[in-house]
């Protein structure tokens, strides 16, 4: 595949940015790759797995010769990234990122950014339940979605070449208005991770069921819940608090629709439950459809156990 860029900078490398690590080495895209994390021994695990050509602990030494920056760090440290790494970004860089909420992510990071180099706010929606260097691996955006969310007056060059980025790791390439992109992400990704933490929680809590048969009996529908309830908790600490008011206005939503289930159930009105559930389902075959999961039984569980 053609080099894209000559010098890539990526700040973080956990699950998202090693994994990016891993695709432009693997694919070519890049002449040189820059890591920098603040922890010394997640840098040196990085080089341990040759994720980079260069390290560094310092974003603002990461940035000074680069063509792309990845900011990949929780959305709460954002707004610090940017103001370290400013007065040293290249003229006409790509700034980018990876967090899950945007409109945040804008307010902390673009009053701190020159005029000089190109904001392009991204989201990739991919991932797993691991953090970490370790974490990452080649192939994590194929067939996934990348959604960017440039401000008005973007350049349309440079918002090519950074759709054409993503492209080359495998995504396919939408845009949004930010505030809308929050909206979409607070139910499709946000509300479940905070139900599943919640439900998780709550058997955690209950006096009557031991945990012992909580974990016994977990090839239910729990043992799903808890995938995403092991996932990074400062990344969903810091999600949570800056898509606060998407958040809350898909909890009040959710909240209102459990309430109307609780009243069917309570009143043994079947027909309300059957209408639901069969609704429910249809959204499950459309998920199928598109290609966003697979339509093996058990998620595909069955198949990879006989593989092994």
């Amino acid at each position: 595949m053609t080099q894209q860029f000559e010098t890539v900078a990526l700040i973080g490398i956990g699950l998202i940015g090693s994994s990016i690590a891993r695709d432009i080495r693997h694919k070519g895209l890049a002449g040189k790759i820059i890591v920098s994390t603040r922890s010394q021994a997640t840098l040196t695990r990085a080089q341990e797995l040759g994720l980079g050509d260069l390290y560094t602990t310092s974003s603002a030494e990461a940035v000074k010769d680069a063509d792309l920056v990845i900011v990949s760090v929780p959305v709460g440290a954002s707004g610090s990234v940017a103001a370290e790494i400013a007065a040293h970004l290249k003229p006409g860089a790509i700034v980018t990122d990876v967090g899950s909420t945007k409109a945040s992510v804008i307010a902390q990071m673009k009053p701190h950014l020159p005029d000089s180099v190109h904001f392009i706010p991204g989201h990739p929606i991919a991932g797993t339940e691991y953090s970490g260097p370790d974490a990452g691996f080649i192939g994590l955006f194929q067939g996934r979605w990348c959604i960017l969310t440039p401000p008005p007056g973007t350049d349309e060059a440079a918002k090519a070449k950074l759709r054409m980025f993503w492209e080359a790791l495998g995504s396919m390439v939408d845009e949004m208005d930010p505030e809308h992109h929050d909206k979409v992400l607070a139910i499709v990704s946000h509300l479940p991770h905070i139900i599943a933490y919640n439900i998780v929680g709550t058997a955690d809590d209950l006096e009557t069921v031991t945990e012992s048969e909580v974990i016994k009996y977990s090839a239910s529908g729990f043992r799903d819940f808890t995938r995403l309830a092991a996932s990074d908790p400062t990344m969903w600490r810091d999600v949570c608090l800056h898509n606060k008011e998407a958040i809350l206005e898909m909890l009040a939503r959710f909240s209102e629709d459990l309430a109307y289930l609780q009243r069917a159930i309570r009143w043994g009105d079947g027909e309300k439950l059957f209408d639901l559930f069969t609704r429910t389902r249809t959204i499950r075959r459309s998920i199928v459809q598109a290609g966003q999961d697979t339509d093996m039984a058990d998620f595909g569980r069955h198949a990879m156990d006989q593989k092994t």
